[in-house]
């Protein structure tokens, strides 16, 4: 039984389960899907990118050697933020395959793949997995015969784009002023955060580098990183602080006293500052998106990047313009192509941690305002969010089908908190209380996980009711 499966970005497993033929494998049936489905029309070649995980190099080999057995040419992109290597694919209407777990722990890991259009759908998947299991003996013979892959494959920096992507648009100004800490940790975007703070005027501070790798998750926050940015807030150096996930593809924001912003009021700050109408985005996030008035349109979907691109991708197509898609977690999709002040920022849907970090950093700059303020402003409500670790699937599946389908479990299970006013399985199982508070159970697409949101009309009584049902979920599954 393998642990390896699609979850909501990529396939991911344990990384005894990925290395070798299956790393080897799913990028030689991604490439024969391409090819099968004429996918792969205006080049030849595969751009290969990793993070800083310890499994990351061995798979990213095998991803090249799988490159070159496809007959595609191999372009060794290194260590690069995810959105990095997709937007040189994009530009370069290239397929792409990056190595990476994202936030999950050292010993798991993954592959995301990207079309020459951009990042897969709910569809490509199910065609890479139709395509895996039609490889055949030969196939895996020749993988068996070969060597240890160590031929040099083409390099290409896709780093340095990006950063000049952001710093294009923003300017040389436009963060002067701000003094900005820097959560290092084992990011892949560590040192290109530095460099782009640097080039939009503002003095960054790193914190925190580390040599082996950290499974920092910008929505379940670990109590140790928020112990450290509390730490050196203390200081009083920064005006805010800003790291992201292991990828690069999600982002950490937190204000002055080093409290973290959640993902949907980074995303919700992103789509002001750019002047963004249409915002397309998970049931996870507040309802503070509808309420803001913001967006003259909001589409809800299933947590995951694809079906927010989908959704995207839906709404284009019905004429709406100004679109952005972010998720709990604060990664944001750029969904049109934005124009200010004739600088030109082109579309980039995939899971960004840059855009929505530097445009809450130039929304402070602007104002002249402390991130705290900013947000209070912003009246977004109050929830939070946290998980239960080593939950099967199986299991989390079941306690969902019980809250949803069985009234007399659901009301037991909730009278300690409130009276249900309503049941949403658009995406796992999302209470309404009558006192208007939401608690919302999900299995994790990315790990054995069973995660809780919540909201709630004050910090503290968020804080309870997550403690809660965190508590409630854990008993009812025996724990």
């Amino acid at each position: 039984m393998t642990s390896l499966k699609f979850g909501t970005s990529g396939l991911r497993g344990l990384v005894t389960d990925l290395l070798g033929w299956p790393s080897y494998g799913y990028s030689l049936a991604f490439l024969r899907y391409l090819d099968v489905d004429n996918l792969a029309t205006a080049s030849r070649h595969v751009l290969v990118g990793r993070d800083l995980r310890s499994s990351s190099p061995e798979i990213a080999s095998l991803v090249l050697a799988a490159a070159e057995a496809a007959k595609f040419e191999p372009i060794d992109c290194g260590a690069v933020p995810t959105p990095a290597l997709a937007l040189a694919a994009l530009e370069r209407q290239a397929p792409a395959i990056m190595v990476t777990g994202s936030h999950i722990p050292d010993d798991r890991n993954g592959l995301k793949f990207y079309l020459p259009t951009g990042e897969i759908g709910k569809a490509d998947e199910a065609g890479i997995l139709e395509a895996f299991a039609a490889l055949h003996e030969n196939d895996l013979l020749e993988f068996e015969a070969m060597a240890e892959w160590q031929r040099p494959a083409a390099a290409l920096d896709v780093a340095a784009p990006f950063v000049a992507r952001y710093a294009d648009f923003f300017g040389p100004k436009a963060l002067s002023g701000l003094t900005v800490g820097v959560y290092q940790h084992s990011s892949v975007a560590r040192d290109v955060l530095v460099e782009v703070l640097e080039k939009l005027g503002a003095e960054p501070v790193p914190y925190g580098r580390a040599d082996t790798f950290i499974p920092v998750d910008t929505e379940a926050h670990r109590p140790e990183d928020v112990a450290l940015l509390r730490q050196w807030a203390g200081e009083g150096r920064c005006d805010a602080f800003v790291s992201t996930d292991g990828d690069g593809d999600r982002p950490l924001v937190a204000d002055a006293d080093g409290t973290v912003l959640r993902g949907d009021v980074i995303g919700l700050l992103t789509a002001r500052h750019l002047g963004l109408s249409t915002i397309v985005t998970p049931v996870t996030s507040g309802s503070a998106i509808e309420r803001s008035g913001i967006a003259r349109t909001v589409r809800r979907t299933k947590v995951g990047s694809p079906f927010v691109i989908a959704g995207m991708e839906e709404a284009a197509t019905q004429g709406e313009a100004g679109i952005v898609g972010f998720e709990a977690n604060g990664g944001l999709l750029l969904g049109s192509t934005v124009e200010r002040d004739g600088r030109r920022l082109s579309a980039l849907a995939t899971r960004d941690s840059l855009l929505p970090i530097l445009a809450v950093l130039a929304e402070m700059a602007a104002t002249k305002s402390p991130l705290a303020g900013i947000v209070e402003r912003l009246d977004a409500g109050f929830s939070a969010a946290h998980r239960l670790k080593e939950v099967p699937t199986a299991e989390s599946g079941a306690l969902l089908d019980r809250l949803a389908g069985e009234e007399p479990f659901r009301r037991d299970f909730f009278s300690g908190v409130g009276e249900v006013a309503a049941v949403d399985r658009l995406d796992g199982v999302r209470i309404t209380l009558v006192s208007g508070e939401t608690v919302h159970y999900r299995a994790s697409g990315n790990a054995p996980e069973l995660r809780c949101y919540v909201e709630a009309a004050s910090r503290d009584e968020a804080e309870h009711l997550l403690e809660w049902g965190l508590a409630a979920a854990g008993r009812a599954l025996g724990r």
